[in-house]
């Protein structure tokens, strides 16, 4: 089954960073991509660009590489991606991460075999500077019901892991921009449109993190995306009154009330697994 892989870079973006992650979802993948659509998300610098522009005259892989005139964020660069896709399965990758070897030989195997599944992630490892240093995992659950109830509370998917069926994205409304919760609006979508959702119990993504990463999940404007994420649930009936205070009242401690070390300590302490 063919399918294509969806990155999308910006200026932030190192170089070397990027290398790696398309290193990591070609030439050392077990199965590899029929295609990789890059969306750039604006201007470069000049060493990115280059490096982009030398991909496109490779002839080991077939390069889609689409220039944003300026960078609107990651929901309009994976909506424009997603449409622009050629084959009807899509890997999502971030392009600072490293995928492990086998990941999409592993998905791709799941999806063929499982035809009514619309989507399969898997668990992820976090790292800083060294790829061996490992400070956590991200850990979601497996089956289809275990993640709707999931998705009622927490994101139940490791988005930079996931592989789709594109018919059944766009059939939920594609991806929407929505301040850093993107992947989570999408996904109570297709819950509401009665996709079938899966993820492996193997990490299948080892995420490069910054020290400062889980602090910076705050601020008035990270609560009221999730606020509004929460409300929307309410209105489609998938949670209750009591269950979306009980949702806000945590996210308003978490992500406004608290200092950043303080939240920072929480999420790797209490909602990341030990090593």
């Amino acid at each position: 089954m063919p399918f294509s892989v969806l990155m999308s870079v910006y200026r932030n973006d190192k170089p070397e960073f990027v290398i790696r992650a398309i290193e990591s979802v070609t030439s050392l993948q077990t199965l590899k991509p029929a295609e990789i659509i890059i969306i750039v998300d604006g201007e470069v610098d000049e060493a990115l660009h280059n490096i982009l522009k030398s991909l496109e005259s490779t002839k080991d892989y077939s390069f889609c590489i689409t220039q944003l005139p300026e960078n609107k964020g990651l929901g309009n660069a994976l909506r424009i991606g997603t449409e622009l896709a050629s084959y009807p399965i899509i890997a999502r990758m971030d392009s600072d991460d490293v995928a492990m070897p086998n990941r999409f030989e592993k998905q791709i195997k799941y999806l063929e075999d499982n035809p009514d599944c619309d989507i399969v992630g898997g668990q992820i490892t976090e790292f800083i500077g060294s790829e061996n240093n490992i400070v956590g995992k991200r850990t979601v659950p497996c089956t289809h019901s275990e993640i709707i109830h999931y998705l009622k509370s927490r994101c139940p998917f490791n988005h930079m892991t996931v592989a789709f069926k594109k018919n059944a994205i766009l059939s939920a409304g594609g991806y929407i921009p929505w301040h850093y919760n993107e992947d989570y609006f999408l996904w109570i979508r297709m819950a509401l449109n009665g996709c079938k959702f899966a993820n492996f119990q193997d990490s299948l993504v080892n995420v490069r993190i910054g020290k400062e990463m889980y602090a910076r999940r705050g601020g008035w404007k990270y609560f009221t995306s999730e606020e509004k994420l929460q409300r929307y649930m309410l209105q489609n009936h998938l949670v209750n009154i009591p269950q979306y205070l009980y949702n806000i009242c945590g996210r308003f401690a978490l992500q406004v009330l608290m200092p950043n070390n303080v939240r920072g300590w929480l999420f790797r302490n209490l909602f990341r697994d030990k090593i």
